[in-house]
């Protein structure tokens, strides 16, 4: 008597004779069950039911058929019992599979000890102070127009447009330093490269919405502003299964029509942005832009030839944890 796992049928074909299919064993772990212990005693090999001159009127093999069959159910129920007992943490090789998958991703999705040296830090990015949640505005109202949150945290917030996906390293930083970025796309990133994107939106990016083909939106009639970012939204939702509650209008640019058919859309706030900590800006004075608490800040809005989100990023994060403050999530304080 052998007993399987009811669905190993790789189990069942490996193994002879009469077969028990038991749901929980897997048919190697039958086996093993089934295999003689050490020191135990092991079979004669003869038929069931052959008999030997010196064995007594009371041993097994001279019993009557019916008594020996009433033994062997007997022995096949413990046999049922005890594999049963031993195999019951046992789960399907394709859930197996699943389990493993998902404690990969979530081992790839913790963050590497010093992970902070391998990209040029010298130290470990600070965590972002809990967000203080004000009340919502009432629905209706046209969205706020930020380049900067209201909080006393000193905190500051990255956002970025096309173009990080497009380096696979920056999504791997994200991941390893569990950054917090805001990413604000255009119709060409959600269309062909949305398997970038998804893998930056996998790595922890926040992916929100910049029109569908980045065309400046102020002067514009209604209907066309409207179709420029409703159209993005139905298209981040229908490929990517994101729904957008913030936009950056493109350039930066907007009118209190861009308000309305944001609104329309259901755009919550539209982002602006300030210049980059350390990058001089074109007021009397001159001297390098330092931060604020709850500054907007777009990262490749550096001042010079941008050369690649992760270099950037980089240099930038280098000058915040220089000035003391942390990196927070957009969406957490809005």
């Amino acid at each position: 008597m052998q007993l399987v796992r009811r669905n190993d049928r790789k189990g069942v074909d490996a193994l002879e004779g009469p077969v028990v299919l038991v749901p929980g064993c897997t048919g190697a772990e039958a086996r093993d069950a089934l295999a003689p212990r050490a020191g135990a005693a092991r079979p004669s090999g003869r038929r069931p039911g052959a008999l030997r001159a010196p064995y007594g009127p009371a041993h097994p093999g001279n019993r009557r058929p019916r008594e020996r069959r009433r033994l062997r159910a007997t022995a096949a129920g413990v046999l049922a019992a005890v594999l049963l007992s031993g195999c019951a943490q046992s789960v399907d090789p394709i859930e197996r599979l699943g389990r493993k998958a998902a404690q990969g991703v979530q081992q790839s999705r913790a963050p590497r000890e010093h992970a902070y040296r391998h990209w040029g830090l010298p130290a470990p990015l600070a965590p972002a102070p809990r967000p203080y949640r004000a009340p919502g505005r009432a629905d209706g109202r046209l969205p706020r127009v930020l380049d900067r949150v209201p909080t006393r945290d000193r905190v500051v917030f990255l956002v970025y447009g096309d173009g990080p996906e497009d380096d696979p390293r920056f999504a791997a930083m994200i991941r390893e330093l569990r950054l917090p970025v805001s990413v604000f796309l255009t119709g060409r990133a959600a269309g062909p490269r949305r398997a970038r994107v998804a893998r930056l939106r996998a790595a922890g990016a926040a992916i929100q919405n910049q029109t569908l083909d980045r065309a400046a939106l102020r002067g514009r009639p209604y209907r066309e502003q409207r179709a420029e970012i409703c159209g993005q939204r139905d298209r981040l939702r229908a490929r990517l299964g994101v729904l957008p509650r913030l936009l950056r209008p493109p350039g930066g640019r907007y009118d209190r029509t861009t308000l309305r058919a944001a609104a329309a859309c259901g755009i919550k706030a539209l982002i602006l942005w300030r210049p980059a900590p350390g990058v001089r800006t074109g007021r009397r004075g001159g001297g390098a832009a330092g931060p604020r608490a709850g500054d907007i800040v777009l990262a490749h809005d550096t001042g010079r030839a941008f050369s690649s989100p992760t270099v950037e990023t980089t240099r930038l994060l280098r000058r915040i944890q220089a000035r003391g403050f942390a990196v927070g999530r957009l969406e957490d304080y809005l």
